[in-house]
């Protein structure tokens, strides 16, 4: 039988599978959502087959798509392995890897695993999706990433959930504030202070709300913002103090900015890698997946 289809098709294809809808798969291999639908018509009138069930709301692969696209993932994965083994470097656009991740790990952890990808890996292309706990983990479950870093979802029953580090929460300042000069600092200490607060949809504010409740003297906001690094611009402008996860500072070379350890009570989140139970990685992904797991003590910090 002659091939009238060929590798972007089945790119197209597993990208369907995955998302469960043309216009997220179409935007996932960089195309047209009309050019995406005329490769899948392609792929079926080649194959002389229906692999997908379209609705208005959902595409589902029938039983011979789903089949198919079993033997699509294991042969794309044997390619991208064989690829990956060619002088240790990647040269296909199969390469391309999403990671989900929450922002106050971006810049002091999650830039220097990149870096260090980059340099043994340097033409496979990265995608980095930040957002809050829920929506990482949301994209991960969704198949939307190959994997997250994030402090939540070792409680869900289809995700892995694997712990890189454990980090305290610091008060953070600016080193011309007197809290700066204090070697630690009790919660109920901060109250005296303009109190900056991540907002009431954010993980790190369930997390540190569980851990204070009925804490007598707690500090309460007087501004909040989205993400732990807009509470560090508002620190920096002088504004106020805030209370961030450890990552999210930056190191000690910093020209205003100063953490100092928060106490009585010390709270601290586990921070960890997430994959859906049901995926197996790609190799390229597996690779980023194996350098965190090898680099998961941030350089010059320690997990406390």
């Amino acid at each position: 039988m002659a091939i009238n289809f060929d590798l972007n098709d089945l790119l197209a294809f597993r990208a369907v599978a995955e998302l469960g809808n043309f216009r997220r798969a179409a935007e996932a291999v960089h195309i047209s959502q009309p050019a995406f639908s005329r490769r899948i018509e392609k792929l079926e009138q080649a194959l002389g087959a229906k692999l997908l069930e379209r609705t208005t709301r959902r595409v589902s692969l029938t039983a011979v798509g789903r089949d198919f696209a079993r033997k699509v993932q294991q042969l794309l994965d044997d390619l991208d392995t064989t690829l990956l083994g060619i002088r240790g470097i990647a040269a296909t656009r199969l390469s391309e890897v999403t990671i989900a991740c929450v922002p106050s790990t971006v810049y002091y952890y999650l830039s220097r695993v990149i870096v260090r990808y980059r340099e043994s890996y340097p033409k496979i292309r990265l995608r980095v999706f930040d957002a809050g706990a829920n929506e990482v983990l949301n994209a991960v479950a969704r198949g939307e990433a190959d994997f997250g870093l994030n402090f939540i979802g070792s409680q869900e029953p289809d995700i892995d959930f694997h712990p890189l580090l454990e980090e305290r929460f610091v008060a953070a300042c600016r080193r011309d504030h007197p809290l700066a000069r204090k070697r630690s600092v009790s919660w109920t200490e901060l109250a005296a202070y303009d109190f900056i607060a991540v907002a009431k949809s954010s993980g790190n504010r369930l997390l540190l709300d569980q851990a204070l409740a009925g804490l007598p003297g707690r500090p309460e906001s007087v501004y909040e913002a989205q993400h732990v690094t807009t509470l560090l611009g508002l620190v920096e402008a002088g504004l106020g103090v805030a209370a961030v996860p450890s990552l999210a500072m930056p190191g000690k070379d910093h020209p205003l900015l100063v953490s100092v350890p928060l106490q009585d009570p010390v709270v601290t989140r586990h921070v960890g890698l997430i994959r859906r139970r049901s995926r197996t990685l790609s190799p390229a992904a597996q690779q980023l997946w194996d350098f965190f797991v090898e680099m998961k003590q941030p350089a010059g910090r320690k997990a406390r």
